[in-house]
């Protein structure tokens, strides 16, 4: 147990300058996901599986991530809230990002998101909230809450981090931490125009297929992200503080599984370079 957890040391190394070169390159993209789509914009779905405290958050977070020209940029992306299709478990349907909250037990984890691939196409999604921790008066403010919605659901875009320092780039794709002393600041709450950018680099190209179309059936097997760590596969990248984490679980044929790791403060501060899944046993 202590050298697989151990074994993440090396892999924290990596993920540190990693994350400083994306700093310096203005590069902040997740590998080379995207959603297939034959045009631009378009419209991804966000299902609703939220409580009532968390509506208005996602609410917030479509919003933002709708209104690019307030940063003085332009967005390939519109986002539309629909009628949830999953439950707290979040399970996926092909075609959206599924949104969901649920005390998902102290396992250390805020927030976890989810993409099914098939290649470079991302054919599903899905953004979890842990209320275990946000219940708590740690995490439990609005400004904390909006950060980690506004960046689960955008790495469903294949969107990464622009900083994993925990310094403010005042973009919810960073690490600083809306709490302590910082509980009443809107920092790092809302997309910046880096972000924008980075989307319109993405999208920059078409496809001549879609991964979008509702009731079509995606090519390729995939998985559900259960509560059970070992669903998400192994781990491939880790920040140098232990609060991101990033797993691969390979379906073979090219069909992939990722999933993104917001891990608590606590978890991080305990043991910076252990895989963190296993700090439960």
């Amino acid at each position: 147990m202590i050298n697989r957890r151990w074994l993440v040391g090396g892999l924290a190394v990596c993920a540190s300058l990693f994350a400083v070169s994306t700093v310096v390159q203005a590069s902040h993209a997740w590998g080379n996901y995207h959603w297939a789509r034959t045009a631009n914009p378009f419209t991804l779905k966000l299902g609703d599986n939220m409580t009532s405290s968390w509506k208005p958050l996602l609410s917030q977070t479509s919003s933002d991530w709708n209104s690019p020209q307030l940063v003085g940029k332009t967005s390939p992306i519109i986002t539309a809230i629909v009628a949830g299709s999953s439950n707290k478990q979040c399970r996926m349907v092909a075609g959206t990002t599924q949104v969901c909250n649920g005390s998902y037990g102290r396992n250390g984890w805020l927030g976890l998101a989810s993409i099914n691939i098939s290649g470079d196409h991302i054919t599903q999604g899905s953004a979890k909230m842990n209320d275990t921790y946000f219940n708590t008066a740690t995490y439990n403010n609005p400004n904390e809450k909006l950060h980690v919605v506004c960046q689960e659901v955008a790495h469903t875009f294949g969107l990464a981090h622009q900083s994993e320092d925990g310094s403010s780039q005042n973009s919810c794709m960073d690490y600083f931490s809306n709490t302590g002393a910082n509980a009443t600041s809107t920092l790092s709450t809302r997309p910046n125009a880096h972000d924008f950018d980075q989307l319109n680099a993405i999208y920059a190209h078409l496809d001549s297929t879609t991964t979008l179309a509702n009731g079509v059936t995606q090519p390729g097997r995939f998985t559900d992200v259960t509560g059970d760590p070992n669903t998400w596969g192994q781990l491939v990248s880790q920040s140098a503080n232990g609060r991101s984490s990033t797993y691969e679980r390979d379906h073979g044929d090219g069909n992939k599984t990722i999933t993104h790791v917001f891990w608590t403060i606590e978890a991080a501060e305990a043991c910076p370079g252990c895989d963190h899944r296993y700090d439960h046993d």
